[in-house]
């Protein structure tokens, strides 16, 4: 039995399963072209792929003996579920394993963006501290007892807003991407903390720090475009760890160099791994690669999971962390 891994995974992860099935892994750690991954994958019936890996219906058509493609991710946008359900192969993810240390992600990019950590270090890297202490030296935005607001409050969501109820935050949390009208709604209770639920203009408008964990959908690409950036105050500071073009870069590289919001941190970006030319020289965005669940251990997880569900399905078992299929006619 054939399995393709189309990114470099631990070594001995592929060790062990090479001792059991045919293995092809991307050693070079590269995206394949299009064509050299049609090509890898004849014959394979599973494929561990990552969000870089795009699985679309002419790519399926050209893999008859695929039963599972298994994204070491969270996020699945990466591949036509639809188009993979017509052709019987199942769809898996890999949630929860990484809540935690996304989270932790989030606050270093949530606290380095609001205290102009990265500006500040560059600031004495240049050699241009020349006294020792000044009352107005790289003015931030208070982080305690500020107002987060939160777009997707699922696992990951809920998890930054369990850091932030230790600070004292006040938490507000946008009922549906794309609502619209007042929400008139009572505080939500959720597992150690509570949180208010709000339209998302009227989130926008009211948060110090608003931080992004919705999917890429047909319903949140640019969500955050020129006009919701205009709504919010010109002291906050914007997060995204979630998907790249859930926000507009241009206008997002707009809003940041005109003053209409005070700062940004971003893991994730519209082309990856280009980044808008207009970001680039900005100083008030932090700007990292895609590191959400980056640790060794979350990663190990995320892969072992992902194995797992790709050994159950080729082995005609159910997997564990299915996506859920989409019946298309």
């Amino acid at each position: 039995m054939k399995l393709v891994i189309t990114r470099r995974v631990f070594r001995e992860l592929v060790e062990r399963l090479s001792g059991a099935y045919e293995v092809v892994h991307n050693e070079e750690d590269r995206p394949w072209p299009v064509e050299e991954l049609a090509s890898r994958m004849q014959g394979a019936s599973g494929a561990m792929a990552t969000v870089m890996d795009k699985f679309d219906e002419a790519l399926l058509a050209k893999c008859p003996d695929l039963k599972v493609i298994s994204n070491i991710a969270v996020g699945y946008n990466n591949i036509d579920v639809a188009a993979a359900t017509r052709r019987g192969i199942r769809v898996t993810n890999t949630p929860g394993v990484l809540d935690d240390t996304t989270a932790d992600l989030t606050w270093s990019l949530l606290m380095a963006a609001a205290r102009r950590i990265a500006e500040a270090d560059a600031y004495v890297r240049r050699g241009d501290w020349k006294i020792a202490f000044g009352v107005q030296y790289f003015l931030g935005q208070d982080i305690h007892h500020a107002t987060l607001g939160i777009i997707g409050m699922g696992r990951i969501g809920q998890a930054v807003a369990r850091r932030a109820a230790s600070f004292g935050m006040e938490i507000a949390y946008a009922i549906s991407p794309r609502a619209s009208g007042g929400t008139g709604a009572q505080r939500t209770q959720f597992d150690g903390f509570t949180a208010t639920p709000l339209i998302l203009d009227e989130l926008l408008g009211s948060s110090d720090i608003v931080s992004i964990h919705v999917p890429l959908t047909a319903e949140t690409r640019h969500l955050i475009d020129q006009k919701k950036l205009a709504r919010m105050r010109r002291s906050a500071y914007l997060i995204n760890v979630a998907r790249g073009p859930v926000v507009d870069e241009a206008a997002l590289a707009w809003a940041l160099k005109e003053g209409v919001i005070s700062g940004a941190g971003l893991d994730v970006f519209e082309n990856e791994p280009a980044v808008h030319p207009d970001l680039i020289p900005l100083e008030n965005v932090m700007l990292v690669p895609h590191l959400g669940s980056a640790t060794r251990e979350t990663r190990t997880r995320m892969a072992e999971l992902a194995v797992s569900n790709c050994l159950n399905v080729v082995l005609g078992k159910p997997p564990l962390t299915p996506v859920p299929e989409m019946k298309v006619p």
